[in-house]
């Protein structure tokens, strides 16, 4: 599996339908950020938007009229909510050889832990993608969703016990059951594990709300400043992971993003965390959260990386669903270099 940061062929989406559960009473409030999130990855590299029917394209289209069409592909593939990253396809290539260079691996969705069924349609999504491209799938039979491992696209993955050693995930499975299989279907050697997620976080902890690798050795980590905040002793215990994980025998270069003061609706906490970045051909998209540790992320993101423009988009609607920009997004990586 590739790093994020290695060249797009395109960038996938499922389009949200207005009667999901993602938004509830919100979905016209969450449409200005879609927007926002897809003119810049236009400019950037194609994107791939998966709808349902005619009438949920001719809704993306009015919500996107004015943006260079022409870049945008829409898909006859029905999903159920709109977090591409973890019910899209996981997509690994192959490095030199006659065979297909890319292929899709389809790790089975339940909606974290069988929390928000129906989800028939969005674990059916790798298969009708790698149908539409015309490419071979590999079953790994285990439930994994993308959002949950993190790559550095030279051998190592992060990841979380909370999440990936959940029983309401693969409960036949062993330890070392899932780490061969995250070897044999990503081609990753080293996998780094941390503890907890963030507060709020209904996927039982998602990597991609914690850590995220942006260079070989290189990661960003969040961390809470508050000693009286809920995330504070999770976030911290994380840090010391990384600090004791090493690559190849090698320990990582650590940077530490800040955490967005508590944003809380209806009376429930919700998962804000500025590791929830994509990264784009030419851009990266991080969210943003009308908190004064917003430019501090942005800084911090851009020093990371230097040749693309990071672009900061309000969140606050975006966050009522639980996740954000690297949730909502899934790479398919090219398979030559332009």
């Amino acid at each position: 599996m590739p790093a994020e940061w290695e060249p797009h062929a395109a960038t996938w989406l499922s389009w949200p339908r207005r009667g999901g559960i993602s938004f509830p009473d919100s979905f016209e409030r969450v449409i200005p950020a879609l927007r926002a999130m897809v003119a810049a990855l236009i400019e950037s590299e194609p994107v791939c938007i998966n709808v349902c029917h005619d009438a949920h394209e001719a809704e993306a289209r009015a919500a996107l009229r004015g943006l260079a069409m022409e870049r945008i592909t829409f898909h006859r593939i029905p999903t159920n909510e709109p977090w591409c990253r973890d019910h899209g396809p996981i997509f690994v290539t192959r490095r030199g050889g006659t065979r297909a260079p890319l292929a899709v691996v389809d790790w089975g969705y339940n909606a974290w832990g069988n929390k928000y069924p129906p989800f028939d349609l969005d674990d059916a999504v790798p298969q009708r993608v790698a149908q539409i491209l015309r490419l071979p799938v590999f079953f790994p039979e285990m439930v994994l969703e993308g959002g949950s491992v993190d790559v550095n696209g030279a051998g190592a993955l992060l990841t979380t016990e909370s999440c990936l050693l959940n029983r309401n995930r693969n409960p036949h499975l062993s330890r070392e059951q899932i780490e061969q299989r995250l070897r044999d279907y990503l081609g990753v050697r080293d996998i780094l594990w941390l503890g907890n997620g963030i507060a709020g976080d209904d996927t039982d902890g998602h990597v991609d709300d914690l850590a995220r690798f942006v260079a070989e050795r290189r990661v960003v980590t969040v961390l809470e400043e508050n000693p009286g905040d809920e995330n504070y002793g999770a976030l911290q215990e994380n840090l010391e992971r990384l600090r004791a994980a090493r690559i190849d025998g090698s320990p990582l270069e650590i940077l530490t993003l800040p955490m967005p003061g508590k944003i809380v609706r209806e009376g429930a906490r919700l998962p804000a965390s500025y590791a929830n970045f994509y990264i784009a051909n030419r851009c990266v998209l991080a969210p943003t959260f009308a908190d004064p540790a917003d430019e501090i992320a942005l800084s911090i993101l851009g020093d990371c990386f230097p040749n693309r423009r990071v672009v900061g988009i309000d969140c606050r609607e975006l966050i009522w669903g639980l996740g954000a920009f690297h949730c909502l997004t899934q790479q398919q990586p090219a398979t030559s270099i332009p």
